[in-house]
């Protein structure tokens, strides 16, 4: 595996949306790196250096940005976003929910545990994939992080 910077990790169970995120995100030459995470545990190892990415470097552990769904196997999008935002060296990392729920009470939770954004996954293709592709450029060309 390579250690490159991971500029976007994509938590994402539905290959469909998987594919459809990364040529949105290709196509338009905003990332270099992505990573897919196709479970919430498999993100949370990712993030943390754990499990199967315990011999990631430091230097290079957190991604730029994390596009997470709620709904996925194993440990659910809240349960990560909890886990991040409750991490000193995690918190400050933009966490976008990109999900299908319209639910009131996932909206509200999300924003409780410090999502930087709640986005409704259109249904349609060229929806999707603008919405991506929007996404894409504020979090990585416009947006400002910190540093640290």
């Amino acid at each position: 595996m390579t250690d490159s910077i991971v500029e976007i990790l994509l938590v994402e169970d539905n290959p469909n949306d998987v594919e459809l995120a990364l040529h949105a995100l290709r196509k338009n030459h905003l990332v270099n790196q992505i990573r897919v995470a196709r479970d919430g545990a498999e993100a949370l190892d990712f993030i943390f250096c754990t499990g199967a990415h315990q011999d990631r470097s430091e230097q290079r552990r957190h991604p730029k940005l994390i596009l997470l769904d709620l709904k996925l196997p194993k440990i659910d999008g809240l349960e990560v976003l909890r886990r991040i935002k409750s991490d000193e060296h995690t918190r400050s990392i933009p966490v976008v929910m990109m999900t299908s729920s319209r639910e009131e009470r996932d909206v509200i939770e999300s924003y409780r545990l410090g999502v930087n954004s709640y986005i409704v996954k259109p249904v349609d293709f060229d929806q999707f994939t603008d919405a991506v592709r929007q996404l894409g450029l504020y979090w990585m060309v416009l947006n400002h992080p910190p540093t640290a």
